[in-house]
C-alpha cells in the first residue's frame, strides 16, 4: 500500500502538535480479526495507529504510543517478512523492509538515515 501525502495527513491529525513524520508504514497483526495498523516513527515516539475494517487507508485512532527508543525490528525476511514490537508479531510487505530498517537504527536526529521510500 503506497503512503500518500493525503495518508500523511491523516496520520498527523492523529499525533501531537508539531510532532514529526519520519517514518510511515502499515503492518498486519499476525492473527488478528482486524489486523490493519499503521506505524509512525516520529521524532518523538513510536506510534501504532488501527484502520478502519474496510479502508486500509484510513487511520482511525491511536492504539498504543511508544518511546522513541523503542525496538523496532529485525525483521525476519525468511518467509513473509515480519517482527515483533512490544511482543506482538506483525506482517509487513516485502516493499517495506528497508523503511523499518532505517526507523530501528539507533541514530538519533540529524544523524538518522532518511526514509528510503517517502514516496510510498
Amino acid at each position: 500500500m503506497p503512503i500518500s501525502a493525503r495518508f500523511r495527513e491523516r496520520v498527523r491529525d492523529l499525533l501531537d502538535p508539531g510532532e514529526e513524520i519520519r517514518y510511515v508504514f502499515p503492518a498486519e497483526l499476525v492473527g488478528s480479526f482486524l489486523p490493519d495498523v499503521v506505524f509512525v516513527v516520529s521524532d518523538r515516539a513510536t506510534v501504532v495507529l488501527s484502520t478502519t475494517a474496510l479502508r486500509r487507508d484510513r487511520p482511525r485512532r491511536v492504539l498504543s504510543r511508544n518511546p522513541r527508543g523503542a525496538r523496532l525490528g529485525p525483521v525476519d525476511t525468511n518467509t513473509t517478512p515480519w517482527f515483533t514490537f512490544y511482543g506482538v508479531h506483525y506482517h509487513v510487505d516485502d516493499d517495506y523492509v528497508a523503511v523499518i530498517n532505517a526507523a530501528a537504527e539507533p541514530s538519533r536526529g540529524e544523524g538518522q538515515p532518511p526514509d528510503p521510500l517517502p514516496d510510498l
